[in-house]
């Protein structure tokens, strides 16, 4: 649980077969989840130092150690696993085996793509060795290490080492060296973005151009067909275990909400295990992705979603949504609001930049550093791409970003103002000379640089938003959110670009700010999410010049 979404978390337990709470209590939890030994008698997670009073918001969060708690005793008395104060921004995390025999431990330089592995042998997991010694396995931090599973002594490791689209190797636990891998899923087109085991054999989540792809692998690499998806979407949440043969999925597109379905590794059968109940006919509307070129001519995706024969003379009211950064791919997925705004006969398109995982880790390296301005140019020439297929024009185009994607927003209006009519920058990174000081700041300095090195600072402080405002600009009319329990993107970030925006604004064109209580960085109660949901479309909307809701469909 946390208070008001907080990314501060303290964990309570639960007895799921009587339904009453145990007295345990685990506090200054962050960035960690709860995995259980195989005796259901406690579990490993990660905690940071407490914070003073007052402070937990801002407090810069560094030293997080894990721990093993076990049920009935207080947390004083936790079994200390890993610490690496030597690395105090350095994220630890802690992950049992599904048959509960190994603990692998996971140390990463925080927002980074690379990783350290290591591992502990618990024994037998129902008398876990909890305290038992922290093995290396690879310790280079010079690329992905993922455990997929292991069978007997032969570790399934999904990897990015020799392969930036990612590969799966089997691998000995007393063999380390990756000259002794065998391949079980090579590098191919599509980016290896996940893996589960089931049944004895491996299921491979594979992204070719922000779309995925489901395939089988037998543990000894050979290929054993493809799973059927519905359409050009988004498989998430892979869950299985390797002593079943049933997988179970989501999957989702623009047009389809997200439904689970089921895939027997055996049979080949798929099955509906949860479809929701949604009132709204996709037909009238299509999905397509498209390819633009950017500033420096590299080809760069994009979803346009619209009305079926959409009239392109450039008038269609247009949002515009990309990310761009920490190796994360936007996939397409439906939300409740996309049919309302297709309804309203406006147009939505998802960029997919650099700084991304879209093509794997060359790809998210050439927008990450000093390569981020590759981002905002990518985004640029997205919007310029709309514009000359005349499905809207500046004045008719929206954009919208969130966290990394509020930069990306702000960085976008302070550099090419007039080639938007509105702008919806959602708890962003503004002060990029500063970010590292407060709350988790620092975890991301793999993806920025920070202003303590020379060199960063001159491109942090070339594109930082806040500090890129001019005063006499026209900026476009700009609407920013953030919340006051945000620890993660203080909310001091759009405090201060909203402030210096409406200090520099040289027209007419509002510039508001929304701040939002009790909540957080990725948490809103639903009546609150609803109610903020409301006045951004309507901004958006009015902004990009539809003042009246259309006639209601004929029943």
């Amino acid at each position: 649980m946390s208070r008001g979404g907080s990314d501060w978390v303290t964990i309570h337990v639960r007895d799921v077969a009587t339904g009453k709470d145990l007295p345990d209590i685990i506090r200054w939890v962050k960035f960690s989840g709860a995995a259980w030994t195989e005796d259901g008698k406690g579990f490993f997670y990660s905690r940071y130092p407490a914070a003073p009073a007052g402070k937990a918001v801002s407090q810069r969060v560094i030293n997080q150690t894990l721990y093993y708690h076990r049920l009935g005793t207080d947390q004083s008395v936790d079994t200390l696993v890993y610490a690496r104060p030597d690395l105090p921004e350095w994220i630890i995390n802690g992950s049992v085996s599904q048959d509960g025999r190994y603990l692998f431990v996971y140390l990463q330089n925080g927002t980074a793509s690379e990783n350290e592995l290591f591992y502990v042998d618990l024994g037998n997991p129902l008398e876990p060795a909890v305290g038992g010694a922290v093995k290396p396995l690879y310790t280079k931090n010079d690329a992905t290490y993922a455990v997929v599973g292991h069978d007997e002594k032969t570790l399934f490791i999904r990897t990015t080492l020799g392969a930036p689209k990612g590969r799966i190797v089997a691998a000995a636990f007393g063999d380390t060296d990756p000259a002794h891998w065998r391949v079980v899923v090579p590098e191919g087109e599509g980016v290896i973005r996940g893996a589960a085991m089931a049944g004895g054999k491996i299921l491979a989540n594979l992204q070719v151009a922000a779309t995925s792809r489901l395939a089988l692998y037998s543990t000894t690499g050979k290929p054993q067909g493809a799973v059927a998806l519905p359409g050009l979407g988004s498989v998430a949440g892979l869950s299985a275990r390797n002593d079943s043969n049933v997988v179970y999925y989501g999957f989702t597109s623009f047009l389809i909400p997200a439904s689970v379905y089921t895939y027997d590794v055996a049979s080949a059968k798929i099955g509906t295990f949860f479809k929701p109940d949604v009132a709204f006919d996709p037909s009238p509307y299509e999905e397509k992705q498209v390819f633009y070129p950017s500033k420096d001519g590299t080809r760069i995706p994009m979803f346009i979603v619209a009305k079926k024969g959409v009239k392109l003379d450039g008038s269609n009211p247009t949002l515009l949504y990309a990310y761009g950064g920490f190796d994360i791919t936007i996939t397409p997925a439906f939300s409740p609001w996309l049919p309302a705004w297709l309804e309203l006969g406006g147009v939505y398109a998802v960029a997919n930049l650099r700084g991304g995982g879209e093509f794997g880790e060359a790809w998210h390296r050439a927008g990450m550093l000093g390569n981020k301005q590759n981002v905002f140019d990518d985004f640029a020439w997205a919007a310029k791409y709309l514009i000359g297929a005349k499905y809207t024009s500046p004045k008719r185009l929206g954009i919208m970003g969130y966290s990394n994607g509020g930069l990306l927003v702000g960085a976008s209006i302070t550099q090419n103002p007039a080639l938007f009519g509105a702008a919806y920058a959602g708890a962003g990174v503004m002060d990029m000379l500063r970010y590292q000081k407060f709350s988790g700041g620092a975890l991301w300095a793999p993806e920025y640089g920070t202003s303590n090195d020379e060199k960063a600072f001159r491109w942090l402080d070339a594109y930082s938003p806040l500090a890129n405002v001019k005063k006499g600009t026209c900026y476009p009319p700009t609407i920013i959110t953030t919340a006051d329990h945000d620890d993660r993107v203080v909310p001091s970030h759009s405090y201060q670009f909203a402030a210096a925006l409406q200090h520099a604004q040289g027209c007419a064109n509002p510039v508001l700010i929304r701040v939002e209580t009790k909540t957080s960085h990725g948490y809103m109660p639903t009546d609150k999410r609803i109610a903020q949901t409301a006045d951004i479309d309507a901004f958006m909307a009015f902004s990009l010049g539809i003042v009246k809701p259309p006639a209601p469909a004929p029943h």
